[in-house]
């Protein structure tokens, strides 16, 4: 019988442990593909810092640290620059990205550090019960804003490639998403690339991917991808934010 799909080699065989719906399943996926394909499983290491994203170590069938909140870039760069033969990616929520850790990714990137980074986007805290993150969208619901994020009060989400794309240090930024088929072909296209980016040693490059939180969010799974193709990615908008290898 001729196998046409399967488990990638990068991914252990492990039940998960995400909430219904939840997008980082699919995302794990993506990286375990790509990794595979580019064969580079047995020099890559994986950063997680606290959040969702902490529990990548428990699906990945590689080397994974844990950093502290915000942190990951720092440990990246560490690792990195310790030992330059290797893949090194970290895999950050928003909360962890966009808010404690801002000023680690932003002089990350502005160091131009030869690193992937994989940021997930879902607009919440999700490992601490959904309170209003960086990237919460104006007038969405969480539980510190229980009448929805008032810009007067709360101010503006952040727009993370937006900002980063004005760094000299970066290389490659895209946005994408996970909300259909198509969506989800474009971000494994992405993550690809970014490693890529890596292995030819081109610098600083940063996928952010707009991700379903359906228990948080309050909806049901098809809800949600609904949300992120009908509101999120009008605010969010998917695309290239730099690519100076201008392909």
């Amino acid at each position: 019988m001729e196998v046409i799909y399967k488990k990638p080699e990068s991914l252990k065989d492990e039940v998960t442990t995400y909430c219904p719906g939840c997008g980082h399943g699919i995302i794990h996926r993506l990286i375990g593909e790509v990794i595979d394909e580019l064969e580079i499983r047995e020099k890559t290491i994986g950063v997680a810092p606290v959040g969702c994203a902490v529990l990548a170590y428990n699906f990945f069938n590689f080397d994974v640290t844990e950093s502290a909140h915000g942190r990951a870039p720092a440990v990246a760069t560490g690792i990195k620059r310790l030992l330059p033969d290797r893949i090194v990616f970290t895999y950050q929520g928003d909360g962890d990205l966009a808010a404690i850790g801002t000023g680690e990714i932003i002089h990350a990137a502005a160091r131009g550090e030869n690193i992937t980074v994989i940021f997930v986007n879902n607009a919440v805290y999700g490992m601490t019960k959904g309170q209003m993150a960086p990237t919460t969208l104006p007038g969405m619901k969480t539980t510190t804003t229980i009448e929805g994020r008032n810009i007067k009060i709360h101010g503006y989400p952040l727009k993370v490639c937006e900002l980063l794309s004005q760094i000299d240090g970066v290389f490659y930024l895209e946005r994408t998403a996970i909300d259909s088929v198509q969506s989800i072909i474009k971000t494994k296209s992405a993550i690809k690339k970014a490693f890529q980016n890596q292995i030819e040693n081109k610098g600083f490059s940063l996928i952010e991917i707009l991700s379903p939180c359906p228990v948080n969010w309050k909806m049901t799974p098809v809800q949600s991808l609904n949300y992120i193709k009908e509101v999120m990615s009008k605010y969010f908008v998917p695309g290239v934010y730099k690519n100076k290898g201008g392909e």
